[in-house]
């Protein structure tokens, strides 16, 4: 009796368990067109891939709930000198591996950030030197003042040393000649979750790190990630109860899933903006008929592709109302965003594009190729489609080239590309992380300067203006610098925004998770029922 009584008890405690549904352990099964590209902390700087290893690996500092900076592997940071910052770091914190962490994995992961061939060197932009003080304390040796220093470390992860020495990967994976190592598919992280496995084009499992030193507001213990590139398998993943979680669902499903009782869409503005690129650098365009001359590096011709491109048309044909008409590089919630650099700077007029091509001695135009990604941004294949028969229609006979962001990404970054697509986010929410990335002139040692001018436009002006947005500790001086350089790269034509994103997230009515503007999934803040 006292036995059967034992079971009883232990069946009701169970019943009650599962009908407190926050308090059970589960499972967050998410998919997305687009896969991870590599689980080193600084091997690429792509959402999806910084989405996935923020969940393992940490930084000094993250974002809270409304991307203000909170403590996280440090608990307390003091400018000793405008220019020296001191960190003081969290103790008892242990590595996947249950390493400790200690000051030299600090030391050692913020040197490896600003280190070529890093991809995240602009996660460190801002500091001259890593120095260890004591086993809990570290100063970051800064260039000069920064007024982002802060948001801009949140994006450097912390390795740990013994760990990556102990595994040759102390130095960060070179994405650019597609050489891995053993960081490219291992993790050792101190973050709330722990790597599994990562099969690439197949899944991701994550697991619940038992021994985090924070404690989540979920009660998701693990975390499968499935790239589903098919729209309609994504979907149907989703309705059909497979997957919990879409971070990218179909536009043009989105009305139908909305019908279904069974799952919800919660959708956001993201920090995000897509635009086009030009070669701005090479003599000879790649790959056109036209010989010994560059079109796109006359200000004219790009101007015409601007004028060309129909945005309404795009925005309620494609889009479908998830995406906002941009004359910018970057979104409203980023700092130097103003109305004006947000409206668009020349109307659609194809007649006036090919008064300008012809102006430019094009009158029948000439060939070029287009780059875009098929798995990364919403409807990206089909706004490059779009924009091909638009510029084709001036005389730009325009060939298009898609490929899978992994793909995409590598050949942009060789500047193997004429004209491209491409999406940024915006980490520090301030334009400097745009401006340093996307405009600067391309640092020939592999700096954070011009890491993703995949155009190699160079202005001298401007290099100089973000010189000094770099170290400019006035807010209202400051910014008038940013808008100055947002203001010259608009009249130049040197990029074609196209607009600013809005990202719906569509998942089972079960699932309570938080929007984010960053476009990362946060399972230790996610409930499922």
């Amino acid at each position: 009796m006292m036995a059967r009584s034992s079971l009883v008890r232990g069946a009701l405690a169970l019943a009650v368990l599962a009908l407190a549904g926050g308090s059970q352990a589960a499972t967050l099964r998410i998919a997305g067109a687009n896969d991870i590209l590599t689980f080193d902390p600084q091997g690429q700087n792509h959402q999806t891939t910084l989405a996935y290893q923020q969940m393992v690996y940490e930084g000094l500092v993250r974002y809270d709930e409304k991307f203000q900076i909170v403590p996280a592997l440090a608990t307390k940071w003091t400018f000793v000198t405008p220019t020296q910052l001191r960190f003081e770091l969290r103790k008892g914190v242990k590595f996947h591996d249950g390493a400790p962490f200690t000051a030299d994995d600090v030391v050692f992961s913020i040197t490896r950030t600003m280190t070529p061939p890093s991809n995240l060197t602009s996660a460190a932009q801002s500091v001259k030197e890593v120095k260890k003080v004591d086993d809990h304390t570290v100063d970051l040796i800064l260039k000069g003042p920064s007024p982002v220093v802060l948001r801009e470390i949140s994006e450097a992860r912390i390795m740990n040393k013994a760990w990556a020495e102990k595994n040759n990967a102390v130095k960060a994976q070179d994405y650019k000649a597609k050489e891995e190592n053993f960081a490219s598919r291992n993790a050792n992280g101190t973050g709330p979750f722990m790597l599994v496995a990562w099969q690439p084009d197949t899944k991701t499992t994550l697991k619940k790190n038992p021994h985090w030193w924070d404690k989540p507001k979920g009660n998701i213990d693990e975390v499968v990630f499935t790239p589903i590139k098919s729209a309609a398998t994504r979907s149907a993943a989703l309705i059909s109860g497979q997957v919990d979680f879409v971070v990218d669902p179909p536009v043009q499903d989105l009305e139908r899933i909305k019908r279904d009782p069974n799952i919800k869409i919660v959708e956001g503005a993201e920090n995000r903006t897509i635009f086009f690129g030009f070669d701005q650098h090479r003599d000879e365009l790649m790959g056109s008929d036209v010989k010994g001359k560059n079109p796109l590096k006359d200000k004219r011709v790009r101007q015409a592709l601007y004028q060309a491109v129909d945005m309404a048309a795009i925005e309620r044909n494609v889009m479908r109302g998830l995406g906002k008409p941009t004359g910018t590089m970057v979104a409203p919630m980023v700092n130097g965003w103003t109305k004006e650099l947000g409206t668009r700077a020349a109307k659609f007029d194809i007649n006036a594009a090919k008064k300008l091509l012809a102006d430019a001695g094009y009158p029948n135009g000439f060939e070029l190729t287009l780059d875009c990604p098929n798995d990364r941004y919403v409807n990206d294949e089909a706004i490059c489609q779009a924009v091909t028969a638009m510029w084709t229609k001036i005389g730009v006979k325009t060939k298009l080239q898609t490929n899978p962001m992994s793909i995409h990404s590598a050949k942009i970054q060789k500047f193997d590309v004429s004209a491209y697509m491409l999406g940024w986010g915006v980490a520090t929410f301030d334009a400097l992380y745009s401006l340093d990335s996307l405009i600067s002139s391309v640092d020939p040692k592999g700096g954070a300067a011009g890491n993703f001018n995949c155009g190699r436009m160079s202005n001298p002006t401007v290099d100089n203006l973000i010189q000094q947005i770099k170290t400019e500790m006035d807010e209202k001086k400051r910014n008038g610098l940013i808008h100055e350089v947002l203001q010259i790269v608009k009249d130049d034509y040197n990029y074609l925004p196209l607009h600013d994103q809005i990202r719906p997230w569509a998942m089972r009515k079960g699932v309570t998770t938080l929007h984010r503007a960053d476009d990362r999934p946060m399972p230790q803040w996610t409930t499922l029922k």
